[in-house]
């Protein structure tokens, strides 16, 4: 295989990624499917089995006319992903998986494979678009803001987006499936993917716990009353309600923070409790997608979560690779480990990991903010 026009689209056996490979073939491109294996554990009782898969890929290339290639990046998945989302887990954070497999796996091991095989490019189904300006990509939003996953794609480069296309990034949800369901392609009505890959259908818990030691430990409220047992901080998030089993009169009780070093768990009660708010955040790992930070303090929106609208905010520049971010309006349920991505516009102009929070509520749990983070 070779030529500029060729792409390799990253086939996971969904609507979304089948429907790339279509719109590409239709625009002339000479395109070739592959089938990425991440996870080398048998996976019979979750949606995510490998097999189960694999049958839907090589369908959809069968209907296409076009090559299926596969290869098993479980090893790379391991080392580069998996181990990272246990050792965050163990220190008290919440991490998202997602964003790690995206960059090292995505749009790293997958494109190094592609352009092995002769490719040009690579495409997926990620609901993103990218545009040029003067000699840099931009990371856009998708047209349908219910499922754009820049948040997800906010640590890819200069280099992943000059080499990468996203077919779906001005079409619909609804609008894709009726594109498959016309085209005739086999998995138009499959049911979306939830959840974290690797673990699929199966108990969260009962799957950490092969690879991970609970440490029970204590359920307080941040003056050091103590209200139950937790069965380990990695199990819990911060704004979680459900799985407590702390009962009682009064509103219900949230995780407001974690504290590694004292293996506690803190809780406060109703919903909208101060300590649930934050003021601002602190990120580690800061990513550009321009490859250079733009001109600080910058005035932009953030959003700590997924389905997060963005929030109006500050960033400023800590160096090291740290940004300070500094909100317009409290924000609810800051969570450590997880992303804050930041954006201007349509543009997602990157992110970072979240250190740790700064609380409204005058007292932080356990005395320190910074054990929210398990620093």
């Amino acid at each position: 295989m070779s030529g500029s026009n060729r792409v390799i689209v990253g086939l996971s056996g969904g609507v979304d990624s089948a429907v790339a490979a279509l719109l590409l073939q239709r625009e002339g491109y000479d395109v070739a499917g592959l089938f990425m294996k991440n996870w080398e554990e048998d996976d019979q009782d979750g949606r995510c089995a490998a097999a189960e898969d694999l049958k839907e890929v090589q369908r959809v290339c069968d209907v296409l006319h076009i090559p299926l290639h596969t290869v098993n990046f479980a090893s790379e998945y391991w080392d580069r992903v998996f181990q990272t989302f246990l050792a965050e887990l163990h220190a008290g954070r919440t991490p998202n998986p997602d964003v790690l497999c995206n960059r090292e796996i995505k749009f790293k091991a997958f494109l190094d494979h592609a352009t092995a095989l002769g490719a040009s490019r690579i495409a997926t189904g990620h609901y993103a678009r990218v545009t040029e300006s003067g000699d840099t990509c931009l990371l856009m939003n998708a047209h349908d803001r219910g499922k754009d996953q820049t948040y997800f794609l906010h640590t890819l480069g200069q280099h992943e987006l000059a080499h990468s296309l996203f077919p779906l990034g001005g079409l619909t949800k609804t609008e894709v499936r009726g594109i498959a369901r016309q085209a005739g392609l086999p998995n138009h009505a499959r049911p979306d993917s939830t959840g974290i890959c690797f673990i699929g259908e199966r108990n969260f818990r009962q799957f950490v716990a092969r690879y991970l030691k609970s440490q029970p430990g204590p359920i307080a409220t941040p003056d050091g009353t103590v209200r139950g047992q937790h069965d380990g901080l990695m199990f819990y998030t911060i704004g979680q309600r459900h799985g407590l089993g702390i009962g009682g009169p009064g509103a219900a009780w949230y995780v407001v923070g974690k504290d590694a070093g004292r293996n506690t768990l803190y809780i406060e009660q109703g919903t909208d409790h101060p300590a649930l708010y934050a003021s601002g955040l602190t990120t580690e790992s800061i990513h550009w997608v321009s490859g250079s930070p733009p001109l600080l303090p910058l005035a932009c929106r953030a959003k700590t979560r997924y389905r997060q609208a963005g929030q109006n905010c500050t960033i400023r520049d800590l160096g090291d690779g740290r940004v300070r971010v500094d909100f317009e309006a409290p924000q609810r349920a800051i969570t450590p480990g997880q992303s804050a991505v930041f954006y201007q516009g349509e543009v997602c102009l990157g992110g970072g990991v979240i250190l740790e929070a700064s609380p409204v509520a005058a007292c932080s749990p356990g005395g320190q903010q910074s054990r929210q983070a398990g620093t």
